[in-house]
């Protein structure tokens, strides 16, 4: 089964975009370990791409992050144009995603539990659950 163009060219830009951020932001007051690229979501006529990034930091940080990230959309839109064939190179937008946060939160949750009562340990997956009696 063929993976969609629209699918091939968004991993591509998430790519790029990635290898670009090096490429614009070394040198500045900008720290690339706390930016990841989680998802790239491309227009289907390529005018435009929704750019889904994971920042780091306290809001602060994240704000001024992304606020810099912006002021260089264009550098980094220039550079894709030059290794990307496309009809079109897409407008980037960036946005916080913060759906890495929110997985190391659930983790830290687990982890917590995991603490307060270590001797609990999950049912083996081919025993079904056990049921509770009705109180009615």
């Amino acid at each position: 089964m063929a993976v969609p163009r629209l699918t091939r060219v968004n991993e591509l830009l998430k790519r790029e975009i990635a290898s670009s951020l090096f490429r614009v932001m070394a040198g500045q007051d900008f720290d690339l370990a706390a930016v990841t690229i989680t998802h790239v979501f491309t227009s289907s006529d390529l005018h435009s791409a929704r750019v889904l990034v994971s920042i780091r930091g306290d809001e602060v940080e994240r704000g001024r992050r992304l606020h810099q990230l912006h002021q260089h959309r264009g550098d980094i839109q220039h550079l894709i144009s030059k290794t990307v064939v496309l009809k079109y190179t897409p407008q980037l937008t960036f946005v916080h995603d913060p759906s890495l946060a929110e997985g190391d939160h659930v983790l830290r949750l687990i982890e917590d539990l995991e603490a307060r009562h270590p001797d609990w340990r999950p049912p083996p997956a081919d025993q079904p659950p056990e049921s509770t009696p009705d109180k009615t």
